[in-house]
């Protein structure tokens, strides 16, 4: 019974200590991660809250069926990093300007362009309050350009680029707009 026994040992030792050979690959070991990461999300976010003040978009309010009692100790929560007091006096003058503004622009009298800046685009009108207008509106789109881009730590160009999409996708039928003409590369002005 020991021979048997020490037989069984040997086979379990001899199998136990076999030979694993693991072998890597030559090639590097690739790891492929996608991740789409949004550089102008609170440019975008300053953008629509200037619009709103701009555009007079009703603020959200409570009726009182939808208010909790929490409402009664707990008070709104305003985020720290709120529209800078220059910002939201020439959002307010740019609101203040925003009829005439779309009554020149669906004429046709002046025009959005690629830098997000008001141009005069009928000669006809030179000299008449109409420069006025654009004068006093680019102005204030300028804070505003200088202010979110010192928010953001942005260049003001690229807040221009990205503020001009919205503008010219905000402005009335018929306004000229300066887009870029896929097939050349170049600008051109053309009516929305």
């Amino acid at each position: 019974m020991k021979r048997i026994f020490l037989v069984l040992v040997a086979m379990v030792f001899c199998l136990g200590c076999a030979k694993v050979s693991v072998q890597g690959s030559k090639e590097p070991i690739k790891v492929d991660i996608s991740m789409r990461l949004d550089v102008y999300q609170h440019v975008q976010n300053d953008i629509n809250a200037i619009e709103d003040i701009v555009g007079g978009a009703p603020q959200e309010q409570k009726t009182d069926d939808q208010q909790s009692w929490m409402d009664i100790f707990i008070g709104p929560a305003y985020a720290q990093e709120d529209l800078s007091p220059e910002i939201q006096q020439a959002a307010l003058r740019r609101k203040d300007r925003l009829t005439e503004l779309h009554a020149q622009e669906s004429q046709g009298v002046v025009g959005e362009d690629k830098s997000g800046l008001v141009q005069l685009r009928d000669a006809s009108q030179a000299g008449t309050p109409v420069e006025a207008l654009i004068a006093a509106e680019n102005i204030d789109r300028l804070v505003i350009y200088k202010g979110i881009a010192a928010k953001n730590n942005t260049p003001v160009e690229e807040i221009q680029k990205v503020y001009a999409q919205r503008l010219q996708a905000d402005a009335p039928a018929g306004t000229p707009i300066e887009v870029s003409n896929p097939a050349t590369g170049a600008y051109e002005w053309k009516k929305k």
